[in-house]
């Protein structure tokens, strides 16, 4: 979905080069429709886990990479790392029409980090979750979303310039991993 201007893959990995101003956005309180970023998507139907490892150049305001869950351009599922306020967050945007927003600061995390992300679909509710170099699985986010047949895949987009490097490897699509939120 919107081919970067540079892209490579190879032996399991996967990096891109943003182009220009791109975002996943809808409306909420920017007034602006945008569905320019970048993704490498597959289909996926029912319940399901997915999970990516990767390593970024967050500099500049609202670079961000992760995964992405999306059944169209106003019903997705964005979830990854996001610079803002001169520091790393691990961001989720669950649109259904209009866009939310929330983050958790990351002080002690660089652009040299391993970052984790995996999504579960369980039913009607989506879980998020990241972890920061070898530490455990952090919950981020338990939403709910369509159920319906969509693509998952990683994402990545730099709403305020061109040329954010990111590189992506150990993408999974498979089962998901079990209800227990507590286990």
């Amino acid at each position: 979905l919107n081919e970067p201007p540079r892209w490579q893959a190879h032996e399991g990995d996967f990096s891109l080069t943003t182009g220009k101003d791109t975002d996943f956005w809808q409306t909420t309180f920017y007034g602006y429709r945008r569905d320019d970023g970048h993704a490498l998507l597959r289909p996926v139907s029912g319940d399901f886990s997915a999970s990516v490892s990767m390593i970024g150049d967050y500099r500049h305001l609202y670079d961000q990479a992760g995964l992405m869950l999306r059944i169209d351009q106003r019903n997705w599922v964005k979830a990854g790392i996001e610079y803002t306020d001169a520091l790393m967050h691990f961001s989720v945007v669950v649109t259904r029409e209009l866009s939310d927003w929330s983050v958790i600061p990351l002080p002690h995390a660089t652009s040299a980090d391993r970052i984790r992300v995996r999504m579960t679909r369980h039913d009607d509710a989506v879980r998020v979750q990241f972890a920061v170099g070898e530490d455990g699985w952090q919950m981020a986010r338990l939403a709910p979303f369509s159920a319906a047949d969509a693509r998952v895949g990683v994402m990545a987009c730099s709403p305020q310039r061109s040329g954010f490097e990111v590189r992506f490897d150990d993408l999974d699509v498979g089962p998901p991993i079990p209800r227990d939120l507590h286990a």
